[in-house]
């Protein structure tokens, strides 16, 4: 199933979607439509029997916002978690964290997180917010949607506790990543967080193999697929949720593949007016204008 959060009328409901139908059908628990994905992901297992569907309606009649607007927590972010973009990461100039070439290629995840007030929807216009900073870079990302909570999951159960997944563009400010010495500020400004349009619940695709793929202004530039992780999705999960509780809702971003725009040279940054294209295996397609 793929679930939206669009807005009907001036009203939020979820919604499931079929894209090749481009129609939607708002989602019903004991016959009230449910307005928040939350909610929904909260409750999904021991609500479906209570779940139903409303007649479809064209998708054009509504606006997709972010699948889940305003997550309860931050999102948690991994980086160099591709090997090849790990290795265009190091010879950018750009990563603090590698002081060497046997640096390039982390021995363990990488953490960090975005506020939730950074996530916004498809067909919103990006960027940092006074259009100070000139360094901003697109970063296509799989996100995974916790369903179940739990602390100290192993691997082998990690694929029980997962909703779905959905596209997230972690859109960064190589400048401020750069001079703080750190990521939080270059990646948790203001609308840095798109995502989007809707999310395909787990039993839909096989993780292990999705292609990922950005266009910038129709130029492919980010072309990999998720098979080429460095660290696998229950590999993740298990080493965020040994130390940390997992909660229904968590968003993890899993990192993003080689073909940013520091991996040229020159660089090649987004400009004032340029459109970000993502699209990953299932899960539709998420755009962006460069405010």
């Amino acid at each position: 199933m793929k679930l939206a959060t669009l807005s009907v009328q001036n009203k939020v409901v979820v919604a499931s979607v079929d894209e090749a139908a481009g129609s939607f059908r708002t989602v019903l628990l004991n016959g009230a439509p449910i307005e928040d994905m939350n909610r929904l992901i909260e409750d999904f297992d021991g609500a479906k029997a209570s779940l139903a569907l409303g007649d479809p309606q064209p998708l054009s009649s509504s606006t997709v916002l972010a699948p889940i607007p305003r997550p309860r927590r931050n999102i948690i972010c991994v980086g160099k978690n591709y090997f090849d973009h790990a290795h265009e990461f190091a010879r950018s100039g750009f990563d603090s964290s590698a002081t060497s070439a046997a640096d390039a290629i982390p021995k363990a995840p990488i953490i960090f997180t975005k506020m939730p007030e950074t996530v916004v929807a498809t067909q919103t216009r990006i960027g940092y917010p006074d259009k100070s900073c000139t360094k901003l870079d697109y970063e296509a990302e799989l996100g995974v949607i916790i369903g179940k909570a739990g602390l100290g999951i192993s691997k082998e159960r990690a694929m029980d506790h997962v909703f779905g997944y959905v596209i997230i563009n972690d859109l960064t400010e190589r400048g401020l990543q750069a001079d703080h010495k750190q990521w939080f500020l270059g990646k948790s400004f203001e609308t840095s967080c798109p995502m989007g349009p809707w999310i395909a619940t787990a039993d839909e695709l096989d993780v292990a193999n999705l292609d990922v793929k950005c266009w910038v202004n129709d130029e492919l530039r980010q072309d990999s697929n998720t098979r080429d992780l460095i660290f696998d999705v229950p590999t993740l999960i298990e080493t965020i949720s040994r130390g940390t509780k997992l909660l229904p809702g968590d968003v993890i971003a899993t990192g993003t593949p080689v073909g940013v725009g520091i991996g040229f040279t020159p660089p090649r940054f987004l400009e004032s007016g340029d459109q970000v294209d993502i699209t990953i295996t299932g899960l539709g397609k998420l755009s962006n204008v460069i405010d």
